[in-house]
């Protein structure tokens, strides 16, 4: 694979099926708390039976069958290793952001692993020590951003994932028959204001009287709060249901039984709403887990694109982060404006002037677009967006 090939991949459809991997995966399941006490797995991915596997070990917060963030970057790891052969998987899923983590890193290691992926936003702190510690060892956090920039082993990567949700949020703008739309959040760190404020827009290119209220739940996957939150919105009139959790199983659910859309993010669930699903967002991280490891076990990770904080977008390069398909309640009309407006914000961008906060400040200039690195720092939301960012 060539530099430019590893600069800008071109993403295909995660591979869901797992006919490929035919031997056994044992996963390592972290104690609920702490995180410290897990049993190693691996998949045996149809390597020559000669020759030692190379360990990859990936790291979860929640559980693989979310329907959501982890579900995608766990097929993700396994059509990179599939891709790869003679890759063995070393596996945690649901460990808590807390040090307990950093348990689960250092057993993985001691087991030889060479490439570890801590793949949850609050893993960052806990992946950046071990990779001090183990400068032997490639380390790369999905989502972050590096807090000391310059470790030659340590890195993170994440796609622009308020593109594709700008443009499901034409979709919703379009459905919508109340003009109000529901999103539920988890924290607000940029990723997820920006995911609110890309969607308002996009909903409000095409319907000017487009709101959208939003609820925090303090909490990547807690179905109860997640329930509630969305009920509390269908009540208010919300025909339209979004969200930024890492299991969306519930809140799709929920939509579905009530009648109301629904918009995914993370991983394709259009079979939770066969009536009601629009669209949605979700992770083909297959291709770009592939090159990482690539890179890595060639010793070409230093001076990478990865050796940093590497994103990619539809004004970079292609996205790994990409749009789930339609359901029945988008009509061709509405498929065709947002494919105009993909190809439009491939030169123009979403955060693009004059734009307003909710107070009316102005927050970007006419004339200014927002760059990624800034879109990373966002602290606000847009005109339009109903409710308070929690202090």
């Amino acid at each position: 694979m060539t530099p430019t090939e590893r600069t800008a991949f071109t993403p295909m459809r995660v591979i869901r099926t797992l006919a490929a991997l035919t031997a056994a995966l044992t996963l390592a399941v972290a104690a609920a708390g702490c995180g410290d006490d897990e049993t190693s797995g691996s998949t045996d991915t149809g390597a020559a039976a000669s020759g030692e596997k190379t360990k990859v070990g990936f790291i979860y917060v929640g559980p693989k069958d979310d329907f959501g963030y982890n579900q995608a970057a766990f097929e993700g790891s396994e059509a990179a290793a599939a891709e790869l052969g003679n890759i063995e998987l070393l596996q945690a899923e649901s460990v808590p952001e807390d040090a307990g983590v950093e348990r689960v890193m250092e057993r993985m290691i001691s087991q030889g692993a060479k490439v570890l992926f801590p793949t949850s936003y609050g893993y960052l702190k806990y992946a950046e020590a071990v990779a001090a510690k183990h400068p032997d060892v490639v380390v790369v956090h999905q989502g972050g951003l590096e807090s000391k920039p310059g470790a030659p082993n340590f890195g993170t990567y994440f796609g622009t994932v308020y593109e594709p949700v700008y443009l499901a949020g034409i979709a919703a703008g379009k459905a919508t028959k109340t003009n109000k739309l529901g999103y539920i959040v988890a924290f607000p760190i940029p990723q997820t204001l920006a995911n609110v404020n890309a969607f308002e827009l996009g909903a409000k290119s095409v319907n000017p009287k487009a709101t959208t209220t939003v609820v925090f739940t303090a909490s990547w996957c807690d179905p109860g709060k997640q329930a509630q939150a969305a009920t509390a919105l269908i009540s208010q009139k919300v025909d339209v249901l979004t969200q930024h959790q890492d299991c969306t199983k519930t809140i799709i659910e929920t939509a579905e039984r009530a009648g109301v859309s629904s918009v995914g993010y993370h991983y394709d669930a259009s079979s939770l709403a066969p009536k009601g699903w629009l669209t949605g967002s979700e992770w083909n991280w297959g291709p770009m887990y592939t090159d990482i490891i690539t890179t890595a076990l060639e010793g070409k990770f230093e001076g990478s694109p990865y050796d940093g904080d590497y994103r990619v977008g539809l004004q970079t390069g292609d996205n790994p982060f990409v749009q789930s398909p339609f359901g029945p309640g988008v009509d061709d009309a509405t498929k065709a404006e947002i494919e105009t407006a993909k190809a439009k914000l491939a030169d123009t961008g979403i955060f693009t002037g004059p734009l307003k906060d909710q107070s009316g400040k102005e927050v970007v200039p006419a004339g200014k677009t927002l760059t990624y690195d800034e879109v990373e720092q966002m602290n606000f939301l847009v005109e339009g967006v109903v409710g308070n960012i929690p202090k």
